[in-house]
């Protein structure tokens, strides 16, 4: 059994995002083979004043980063009907009760990954492919990613092709599990809120492997937890705040959920 050590590091204030739950609606009219190329102007100059103005100015550093988000087209990852309200720095419907999440989260999270040339990246909800592109952008990586909902995982599966992110392999599954397959993993992301931290998840994480995660109760508030995993199998865990992000759902969550709501159960 893994210990964790826990170091707070707390980051002010309440950041709003989230991915993957059961469909409890019918799909958003979603873009599924657009090109880059020839964009309109108006959304390069969108996507650069979200970058200087909710990204760069609210903390985030990592050169990486900032550079993938700003090359990552985020209007062609969301429905027709939302796309001028693209580069706004809140999370935007995407169909079956779902969101992109807001682009500081996303930027955020992305960071606290610390990636590196060469890793090996997991993440849990691909939704409509925006935070699985985000990490294709970041170089040398091999990005795995998992989305429950079988009309969604298809769709960003077309999308990320389309848009020539051959870095990335998709499929449609229940993340609970992780993805076995490929793993260990040098990062892992989840963009969905379980009450606890999924045990195959921490199996997946090689030594000195980060996973970034929120944990809470669902339909309120969660944590957003780093995760670092040391040589001997110890995870150190730092507190980076408060989040929304929407239940963790399939059937691992359901089976695996805790009866006495949000706690620790250790992995």
């Amino acid at each position: 059994m893994h210990k964790i050590n826990l170091t707070l590091l707390l980051i002010l204030g309440l950041t709003v995002a989230c991915t993957s739950a059961a469909p409890t609606e019918a799909p958003a009219t979603v873009i599924t083979s657009p090109s880059p190329a020839g964009e309109d102007i108006k959304f390069t100059k969108q996507r650069e004043a979200m970058v200087i103005e909710t990204i760069e100015g609210r903390g985030i550093t990592d050169e990486d980063v900032l550079r993938a988000m700003r090359e990552v087209p985020r209007h062609l990852f969301v429905p027709e009907e939302h796309q001028q309200s693209a580069y706004g720095d809140f999370p935007l419907p995407i169909g079956y009760g779902q969101t992109i999440s807001q682009p500081y989260i996303v930027a955020l999270m992305t960071e606290l990954l610390e990636l590196k040339q060469g890793e090996k990246v997991l993440e849990i909800g691909t939704g409509s492919g925006y935070q699985a592109a985000i990490l294709a952008e970041i170089p040398g990586l091999e990005v795995y990613t998992i989305e429950v909902i079988p009309d969604l995982a298809e769709s960003a599966q077309m999308r990320l092709e389309n848009l020539g992110y051959d870095n990335v392999h998709a499929k449609q599954g229940d993340g609970y599990y992780g993805w076995p397959d490929h793993a260990p993993y040098d990062a892992i992301i989840v963009t969905a809120a379980p009450d606890h931290l999924p045990p195959p998840l921490t199996e997946q994480l090689a030594d000195g492997g980060r996973m970034v995660i929120p944990i809470g109760p669902p339909g309120g508030y969660q944590t957003l937890w780093k995760f670092t995993k040391s040589p001997d199998g110890e995870l150190q865990a730092q507190n980076m705040g408060g989040v929304a992000f929407v239940p963790f759902t399939g059937e691992g969550a359901e089976e695996n959920r805790s009866p006495g709501g949000h706690e620790w159960p250790l992995p």
